[in-house]
């Protein structure tokens, strides 16, 4: 099987045929208001495996006895309200239409944590307990993927976020039971950046980051094309009245006496007048501390990211959400795996503009309460995407100055992937 092109920004723009599609586009968004979404984070009934320490792997009950079972080592909590909960939630949604299909996970499998633990380690436990697919949910396990794969040939292995799989990207290293996913993020970071424009009154615009690489970069950047945009068509007014800057706290979520503390970071953001906080983190803080300082007298608004649910934490100061729907990427993986026709593949999917919220796209996007009369504009903005707009179009500078894009030009699949540094007019360091 040939590997899944990644498509290029203009190519998810939805079908111009008709204005009843168009309109239809409108309503997906502007009826998805941020309403009570959470999932439960009870206990799950699918075992939680114990994670191998470094001299051994730890004996765990046997979980009960299915035809085929899928193993899932996740970097942070599963019920952490992000990046992690969307892919535990995403999984489960997938199997419980699969009652013969068992499941096993493990999470906060990282260095502080468990800081003698590699995620190698704990898939050969997984398969040692019979997983016949492992899905690893972190670009940093790039090389323990790899790994499992070369080492277990039969079994399938699945990486969220990397790139060893796609033939036309710069770390391709062919394997065939090992394959890439990833949801294009980057078209609801354009909405989520486009909301922080329209709910700012200050014009200050704060984006929590994580650790700094290419994912991250492009993440960011794609937040302030969609802010400077919207800042310009709505607002009315010059781009170098925006300030857009980031502050990148070390790692995908506090690690104590390693990283920034993002409560400490988020507060710094509040109290300097950011009145909009975008967050690029696993875990939910810039949205816990917008809500603190909203109840201390503060106007401020934060948009949140990764989960669905994330506007329920503070419904009335959120401006919206960007969201995985990892559901359709897994049940596609799972069937082709346990029919024994799983090839290795890379798939880079974006939204499905003709229901952005709906259960078939990958990515989506729901517009908080915070918006106001503001849904109208953010719903055009959206309805501009899906007829074609492309944001990652020159002229475009890196902060150092040199040609990002020139005059015309258009990114790339791979320009967009590996970008090596920030755009101009967005401050914060690109390393």
């Amino acid at each position: 099987m040939i590997p899944r092109t990644p498509k290029s920004p203009a190519a998810f723009a939805a079908p111009r045929a008709s204005a009843r599609s168009a309109v239809a586009v409108a309503l997906s968004l502007l009826a998805g208001a941020c309403q009570s979404s959470s999932t439960s984070t009870s206990p799950p009934a699918e075992k939680a495996a114990a994670a191998p320490t470094a001299a051994a792997a730890s004996a765990s009950a046997a979980a009960p006895t299915a035809q085929y079972k899928v193993g899932m080592i996740l970097v942070g909590p599963y019920n952490d309200k992000g990046w992690n909960q969307a892919h535990y939630d995403g999984i489960r949604s997938v199997l419980a239409k699969m009652p013969d299909v068992g499941f096993e996970y493990v999470d906060k499998v990282n260095p502080a944590d468990r800081p003698n633990v590699k995620g190698s380690q704990v898939a050969d436990d997984l398969i040692s307990r019979g997983a016949k697919l492992v899905v690893y949910n972190s670009d940093d396990y790039k090389d323990d993927a790899l790994e499992t794969a070369r080492k277990h040939p039969q079994i399938t292995v699945l990486h969220v976020s990397g790139d060893y799989a796609w033939k036309d990207g710069k770390n391709h290293k062919p394997q065939p039971n090992l394959g890439n996913i990833m949801g294009r993020i980057e078209t609801a970071k354009h909405i989520s950046g486009c909301a922080a424009a329209l709910g700012t009154e200050t014009g200050k615009i704060g984006y929590l980051g994580p650790l700094v690489n290419d994912e991250t970069r492009r993440l960011v950047t794609a937040a302030y094309l969609g802010a400077r945009y919207c800042w310009e068509k709505y607002q009315k007014k010059k781009p170098e009245e925006l300030t857009f800057k980031v502050t990148w706290i070390g790692f995908w979520f506090n690690i104590p006496g390693v990283t920034l503390d993002p409560t400490k970071v988020a507060d710094d953001f509040y109290s300097s007048g950011f009145d909009v906080l975008l967050t690029g983190l696993d875990t939910p803080e810039a949205a816990l501390q917008a809500k603190k300082a909203s109840g201390a007298g503060k106007k401020v608004k934060y948009v949140h990211y990764d989960h669905k649910a994330g506007c329920d934490l503070a419904p009335d100061i959120c401006l919206g959400v960007a969201y995985y729907n990892w559901a359709p990427l897994y049940r596609d993986a799972i069937e082709k795996a346990r029919a024994g026709k799983y090839a290795s593949e890379f798939v880079w999917e974006g939204p499905d503009f003709r229901d952005l919220n709906g259960d078939a796209s990958v990515v989506g996007f729901l517009p908080g309460n915070a918006l106001g009369e503001r849904k109208a504009q953010l719903g055009a903005f959206v309805l501009t995407l899906a007829n074609g707009l492309d944001l990652w179009k020159g002229p475009l500078k890196f902060q150092d100055g040199t040609d990002f894009l020139k005059d015309g030009e258009t990114a790339t699949p791979q320009q967009i992937w590996y970008l090596p540094q920030l755009v101009r007019g967005i401050t914060g360091p690109s390393k």
